[in-house]
């Protein structure tokens, strides 16, 4: 039971950093970026396979927020002269053409085979419960300093004109700023926060395959940003806590309601209830239970 809590745990804190990059993203510049679970992507197969070449895991967790980061500065060049929709078809394609690059580039990713047998983060202090502690450690402290740097972030300059950029881009332009490099920014720091969970889940997981990184992962991420609330960090980390235990309890409800249907019935229902209950928030909570308006939110 205790490993089973830790896992869960350790996924929702993998998870948010996963927001915490898009609620910058998002939250406070505006952007709509569908395709996160690219970024998570090549954070997670830049940290396996330098560390499968004896590269030492330090230097591939910061190798994958790095090429995570880079690989964002071409999409936001290109794609951030587009706005709503545009932007969101562009970054959903982004994230599609990794998958299928993973998918096709058998000789340096084993493509649909995945990667096994990745070093394991903190493998030399033991096995079992006590390397799975010290991930949630890391990761929480992960967790802490991120949330700290990103909330330094939105109350410096930089942070005042994504906000300025998120609320009215064309007054931003009259007072001569160049909103498209700001956007470029955010994206690129939201991009690097994913490529580092990327590494977490490669190295927690110890194996890493193209169906771990389905746009599901970025709608679960919008899902927990929605429900929290977009403008606030605190509400960034409430609606990750309350999806991910949603989704891992909804698990045991068959059991407990002695519900006759199937286990495939059931991840059904689940999506049926995550649905409803996402419209429920959007009607009657569209700044999130936990935060305030987009505009002015709370941080």
């Amino acid at each position: 039971m205790e490993a089973y809590l830790i896992a869960i745990f350790i996924t929702v804190l993998i998870y948010m950093l996963l927001a915490g990059g898009l609620a910058l993203q998002y939250g406070f510049t505006g952007l709509i970026n569908f395709g996160h679970v690219g970024f998570y992507a090549i954070g997670a197969y830049t940290s396996a396979l330098l560390a499968l070449q004896g590269v030492p895991l330090a230097v591939c967790f910061l190798a994958a927020a790095l090429v995570s980061c880079l690989s964002a500065y071409p999409l936001g060049v290109i794609a951030l002269r587009l706005r709503g929709d545009y932007l969101a078809i562009v970054t959903l394609g982004f994230s599609e053409a990794v998958r299928m690059v993973i998918q096709k580039e058998e000789w340096l990713t084993r493509g649909v085979h995945g990667i096994p047998g990745i070093p394991r983060l903190f493998g030399g202090y033991g096995s079992g419960l006590t390397v799975d502690v010290l991930i949630l450690a890391a990761l929480l402290a992960t967790n802490i300093l991120v949330f700290l740097g990103i909330r330094k972030i939105i109350r410096s300059p930089f942070g005042r004109t994504i906000k300025a950029i998120r609320d009215n881009e064309v007054a931003v332009m009259a007072l001569g700023k160049n909103p498209a490099w700001f956007k470029t920014r955010s994206l690129m720091i939201g991009a690097a926060l994913a490529g580092l969970a990327g590494a977490f889940t490669a190295h927690y997981l110890t194996f890493i395959s193209p169906e771990q990184f389905v746009p599901l992962i970025t709608f679960y991420v919008w899902i927990a940003i929605i429900v929290g609330g977009v403008g606030s960090l605190k509400g960034v980390v409430a609606g990750t806590v309350i999806l991910m235990v949603f989704l891992e309890g909804s698990r045991f409800a068959r059991e407990f309601l002695f519900l006759d249907i199937s286990e495939v019935q059931m991840a059904s229902l689940r999506f049926l209830i995550i649905g409803l209950g996402l419209v429920c928030c959007v009607l009657y909570r569209p700044n999130g239970l936990f935060g305030g308006a987009p505009a002015g939110g709370r941080q």
